[in-house]
């Protein structure tokens, strides 16, 4: 039997540049190459940004990829190849599949579209104006043309369902796979602790950029009111976003100069260290599609302290503490972390092993089978 051909446009991934969105596709297709049904039956091909193999030699050995004509990441750029270039390159293939969350009206008949979040539907003030009108124009266009729509979470399809008036049919989750063998090459605990100044310290831990959503400040306010013991230090790392400015005016305004360490983006190895070496991973997002550090830190053995927002319940489970975002319901969280620290950890490591990598590539599988009918 002939494979069927499948494109998967990656032109919206930035070269270098990885958040949730981009990591969450990057893991599906490592999942896919492990299925057996998925080597049998189709012919995958990467059409990537320039670099691309540099940056992600792992898929680059195992895909073939084509590089699309330099567009430095511009959006504008990048929707014109779409309609061009790609729609002229893909127009042999059975399918593709649109990782970005929106697909050009040209291509081929059959497609695959995931959606990592509708976060414009439930803030719509921490996007632009112009970012917005597209989102709002765009979307829902391309959920209307999809053959099929993967989504990280029920949370998120959910929402699609309930927001755009969805067929369930139409729509399959595809869990976000973490690789079990996160953190087997984490900076020592001893490199950390001296490298930051961290010897005496008792360290939690939060990886997120500092977007509104995140809700950072909920951690400063907290660490005013109860999480008060002077040698309890905040790691934040991460990526400047649009609340940096105000995050670190009030850092200063609550005094807490001393017992917050921004540290930006950190390296896989020096991220996985903080975690292991933090009493918890503290994540008090107000919206998640569905929130990988989580899982990461279960990986690693450090329990999760996570807000009930979004997709986060459904996320964590019973493997961590998800609670409310209010200041006494966190009051007492970390001892109990600390008096349950066992209890917690067994039941992450169990959590973890249903988003491992290959469980996200059969899921991705049963969605091309799908889209393919």
């Amino acid at each position: 039997m002939k494979k069927k051909q499948i494109a998967v446009n990656l032109l919206w991934l930035r070269t270098g540049q990885v958040g949730g969105s981009q990591e969450y596709l990057l893991r599906q297709l490592m999942g896919l190459s492990l299925n057996e049904k998925a080597k049998h039956d189709y012919q995958v091909t990467l059409f990537v940004q320039k670099d691309f193999a540099l940056h992600h030699p792992e898929l680059a050995s195992i895909y073939e990829c084509v590089e699309a004509p330099a567009h430095r990441g511009a959006r504008l750029a990048r929707i014109a190849l779409e309609q061009t270039w790609l729609a002229i390159k893909s127009r042999k293939f059975d399918a593709i599949h649109h990782g970005g969350g929106t697909m050009p009206r040209l291509g081929p008949r059959k497609t695959i579209l995931t959606m990592h979040d509708v976060q414009y539907l439930s803030f719509p003030e921490n996007f632009s104006r112009v970012r917005l009108a597209y989102l709002r124009k765009v979307v829902p266009s391309s959920l209307n043309r999809a053959t099929v729509i993967t989504t990280p979470s029920g949370y998120v399809r959910d929402r699609l369902i309930s927001g755009f008036n969805l067929p369930v049919e139409k729509l399959r989750v595809v869990r976000h796979g973490v690789d079990s063998v996160l953190g087997k090459d984490s900076t020592s605990q001893e490199e950390l602790r001296r490298r930051f100044r961290l010897e005496s310290k008792k360290v939690i831990f939060l990886p997120a950029i500092t977007h509104p959503h995140k809700n950072h400040k909920f951690l400063l306010q907290l660490m005013k009111l109860h999480w008060t013991d002077k040698d309890l230090v905040l790691v934040c790392a991460g990526g400047k976003g649009r609340a940096e400015e105000e995050f670190m005016r009030e850092v200063r305004r609550l005094n807490l100069d001393d017992r917050v360490m921004r540290m930006g983006r950190v390296s896989d190895g020096d991220r996985d260290g903080l975690l292991k070496l933090s009493l918890a991973l503290v994540f008090p997002s107000l919206y998640e599609g569905f929130g990988a550090p989580v899982i990461e830190a279960m990986i690693v053995g450090t329990p999760v302290i996570a807000s009930n927002c979004a997709s986060l319940p459904e996320v964590v489970g019973d493997a961590g503490l998800v609670l409310p975002l209010e200041f006494d319901a966190w009051s007492d969280a970390l001892q109990i972390v600390q008096t349950q620290r066992e209890k917690f950890v067994a039941a992450g490591k169990l959590r973890a092993k249903h988003y491992s990598i290959e469980n996200s590539g059969n899921d991705l599988v049963e969605a091309y089978s799908a889209a393919l009918l």
